[in-house]
């Protein structure tokens, strides 16, 4: 008999009866039964015997067995498009959801039982200490069966068998993003957009799928030319990039204990062991949901919630397979190949996790908020190495050594070994930027890693092996204690051993658990670390480096002479013989990047070692560092070609040697008159100015040039080589900016139920142009106090001219009639605040006339 199933008179037919499990022609019905009778159908040639039709396996809506096997029959064309080739493991509800003849009321199951029709399709897995037979979901007839045995949910891993039953590399990278307590499917979506920005970075477009049970997955179609590792590595990065940006919002932690009001991003699901409910498999929950494909539109709305399968029938019908790119081919352009996983650490960049942990306006850190910045430019291949004494609420040491444009970074909680027979424990930390090289100051209390941090050594290094995640060895060449022989030796997650291998010392011992510490020491005129100044070995030195601080850390008993800091590459000159070599502050070669600069020896007298910095600038003569970063890591014809362009000068302001005499030892005043008898300033050598009187109308005039601001140097100051020293200190312009505020967004872990960050804009060309968030430089009264402020004054469009998406999530919009004050670093080449930190409001100022104040 075909046509209209007489099992259900008063229903629109089930798929089995009225579509054969998709088309009537395939399912023949051995004759007409009441309801609780079984029916015999006949699919894709194979018959199935189906019992209690009418058993209810969802009580809260009444949904039964024929309405589950009805929506299969109807999804089952793109169900299996998504899931064939896979072994299926199946979680079932004999008796209905809320049962309790097992334990949760289901049971997974993995190896088929004997009463499996031998039609099924299936392979073989080999386990640890067992074999299981795995069904393949690759046609009509097994969904059908597994619908009969009330196979609720299907999971299914992200890697296929192949036609000879070898299991293939994953053809798609899964995300799941799962709500903890107090988080809801919004933040899940909050998420998932946050990864899409990552992802389509990296040439793969994300799909998203309402899980169907709290929270959201997140696919990505590759092509297989990696194995489940690498793709399991990739996935835990972006975890981790994502946890490390947005610590309030996201975790990759896999405790449940760090998860309230947090989604966790699970990373693990792409290993081949573990599995993922299939897309348009229904799920085991009070209501019949499904894992339901969704389009990113949708993930803006504020009513977003999971779908139950009705809903999912509709949408098929009306939209198709949203999931169609999922295997439509996998292109090889969506692979992640080993240049493009490259590229992917570099576009999450590795500083993340770094960034994550430290507040801009709190700590004195570096804390760039570039993948790349200039100054990692500079190095991007160095070999530069710092040992930091760290007097933190334990006392221990930092090795840092510069490798891929970071420097990856091990504690000490003992220092260094220095007896070869005694190893010491190194523990991995995040990787740090390169300016972090040179930092020494105080972290304060209540920010991470409070207390106070000096520099011990630092130098280059010879690496002789670098096993990421395994081994390193190399050879440390430090500035004031020798040469050192160091194997670092991975053990397990985050712990190491660094092996001292051979040593020769300058007499200085390296830093251990015994060693003083010298973060006391005075680096003025008669201290003892300038007195213990290396002489210069052959080869270049590393620069000494100034203090940052501001005009009242000037000593008034000292005599000081002021420069301007310039915004370009520091870089040793040594001339000798009428050439010259260039060497950045980390002792990377540049002299092919720069052929301009090969006159410096004409402006010399006699051989010479110059500490200076290479500018390039701009129309209105002023140094311009984007123009600068046109000329980094260029050699040959291409140097030649960037130089016609963007011609560099070289701005020299201290001396270290002259006809083989070392000067580091003299005094400032007294290096400066050898320079200035030495030098004859021309073309593209010049000789920094330098003032005398007072420091404030310097620092003005820095800021009419539009320079970053000053450098103070005592006279009577030694030259501490590569080290930073107190006997220069360099003073940053603040610089300050009206901004009119258009919206806020609603800030995470501490400040939930608060203001989180402001959105800013400033007038320009008749139109409201965005210009960036702030979130820093609030006190808490500040906080309570907005809420206040901006009643009133919510509108529901943004008053900007455009916004991100990625700044526009959860926004709410204000009347842009309220003006306030930030500093900032400086203005980017796309107009927007770097660094913004808030200063405050300003009654005084209309919003109508608030426009953009500096360059």
């Amino acid at each position: 008999m075909r046509g209209r199933n007489p099992l259900h008179a008063d229903r629109k037919p089930i798929g089995v009866a009225a579509a054969g499990v998709g088309t009537p022609r395939k399912a023949e019905y051995a004759g007409e039964m009441p309801p609780s009778s079984p029916a015999v159908v006949s699919v894709d040639g194979h018959r199935i015997r189906l019992t209690n039709l009418d058993k209810v396996l969802y009580p809260e809506t009444g949904t039964t067995k024929a309405d589950v096997l009805d929506y299969y029959a109807r999804v089952a064309d793109a169900l299996i498009r998504h899931a064939a080739g896979r072994p299926v493991t199946r979680k079932r509800w004999v008796n209905g959801v809320g049962t309790s003849e097992h334990p949760g009321g289901a049971f997974f199951q993995k190896n088929l039982d004997a009463s499996t029709p031998g039609w099924v399709s299936r392979r073989a897995i080999r386990h640890r200490d067992h074999v299981n037979d795995y069904p393949l979901l690759n046609d009509r007839a097994t969904l059908t069966w597994r619908g009969q045995i009330a196979a609720l949910e299907l999971h299914v891993p992200q890697w296929q068998f192949g036609r000879t039953g070898a299991q293939l590399n994953p053809d798609r990278m899964v995300l799941d993003l799962d709500p903890g307590l107090g988080a809801t499917l919004a933040d899940c979506a909050e998420v998932a957009r946050l990864a899409r920005v990552i992802l389509t970075g990296m040439g793969l477009e994300p799909l998203p799928v309402t899980s169907g049970s709290k929270g959201m997955h997140l696919y990505a179609p590759l092509d297989g030319s990696q194995d489940s590792d690498a793709v399991t590595a990739v996935a835990r990065e972006l975890a981790r990039a994502l946890e490390a940006d947005h610590p309030g919002l996201v975790v990759s932690d896999m405790s449940r204990l760090v998860r309230d009001g947090r989604v966790f991003v699970d990373w693990s699901q792409n290993s081949r062991n573990k599995t993922t409910i299939a897309p348009y498999s229904l799920r085991g929950r009070a209501h019949p949901t499904v894992a339901a494909p969704r389009t990113w539109p949708e993930l803006d709305a504020p009513q977003l919630r999971q779908l139950d399968y009705r809903e999912v029938l509709d949408r098929l019908d009306r939209e198709g397979d949203l999931l169609l790119a999922l295997a439509s081919g996998h292109l090889a352009s969506l692979e992640p190949t080993p240049a493009r996983v490259a590229g992917f650490e570099r576009s999450l960049d590795r500083l993340a996790r770094y960034r994550g942990m430290r507040d801009a306006g709190r700590t004195p850190e570096p804390v760039p908020d570039d993948p790349v910045s200039g100054a990692a430019t500079e190095r991007e291949e160095g070999r530069g190495f710092v040992i930091q004494e760290h007097l933190a609420r334990r006392r221990h040491f930092d090795l840092r050594l510069e490798h891929d444009g970071v420097l990856v970074s091990w504690a000490l909680p003992k220092g260094v070994p220095t007896d070869p027979r005694v190893n010491h424990l190194a523990v991995q930390t995040e990787d740090h930027p390169l300016e972090y090289a040179t930092f020494e100051g105080t972290i304060p209390k209540g920010e991470y890693g409070a207390g106070e941090v000096t520099i011990w050594d630092t130098g280059t290094y010879e690496l002789e092996k670098w096993r990421e995640g395994k081994e390193v060895i190399a050879v440390l060449h430090g500035e004031s204690h020798g040469a050192h022989r160091y194997a670092l030796i991975h053990t397990r997650d985050n712990l190491w051993l660094i092996h001292l291998m051979s040593s020769r010392s300058t007499g200085v011992a390296p830093p251990s658990d015994s060693a003083p510490s010298d973060s006391a020491a005075s680096d003025s005129a008669a201290g003892p670390r300038a007195q213990a100044a290396p002489p210069l070995r052959a080869g270049t030195p590393t620069p000494m480096v100034a203090t940052l601080g501001a005009p009242a850390d000037l000593d008034e008993q000292a005599d000081w002479a002021i420069e301007m800091k310039w915004d370009g590459i520091r870089a040793i000159a040594r001339s000798e013989s009428a050439t010259v070599r260039l060497t950045s502050r980390n002792g990377i070669d540049l002299t092919a990047s720069y052929p301009d600069l090969a006159q410096i020896p004409e402006s010399v007298d006699g051989d010479a070692v110059l500490d200076g910095e290479i500018l390039v600038v701009n129309a209105a003569g002023r140094p311009d560092f984007g123009l600068l970063q046109r000329r980094m890591n260029l050699s040959g014809t291409d140097a030649v070609a960037a130089a016609a362009g963007n011609p560099a000068y070289f701005m020299v302001f201290d001396v270290l040697e002259s006809r083989g005499e070392s000067l580091v030892a003299l005094p400032w005043s007294t290096r400066r008159a050898r320079l200035e008898r030495i030098l004859r300033p021309r073309g593209r050598v010049q000789l920094s100015p330098v003032f005398d009187g007072d420091v404030s109308a310097v620092i003005a005039e820095s800021v009419h040039l539009g320079l970053e601001g000053v450098v103070a140097k005592r006279r009577d100051g030694r030259y501490s080589v590569g080290r930073r020293s107190r006997s220069w200190i360099k003073i940053k312009n603040i610089r300050a900016q009206k901004v009119v505020i258009g919206g806020w967004r609603p800030g995470r872990g501490r400040r939930a139920g608060r203001v989180g960050s402001l959105l800013m804009g400033v007038h320009e060309d008749g139109a409201l142009r965005y210009v960036g968030r702030v979130g820093t430089g609030f006190r808490d009264l500040d906080l309570d106090r907005l809420a206040a402020r901006f009643r009133g004054l919510a509108t529901p469009t943004t008053p900007f001219d455009a916004v991100p998406a990625a700044d526009a999530a959860d926004v709410h919009w204000l009347t842009p009639t309220l003006v306030g004050e930030v500093e900032f670093a400086e203005w980017t080449s796309t107009g927007r605040l770097r660094h913004p930190t808030w200063r405050g409001w300003r009654e005084d100022k209309n919003s109508v006339d608030v426009v953009r104040e500096s360059s």
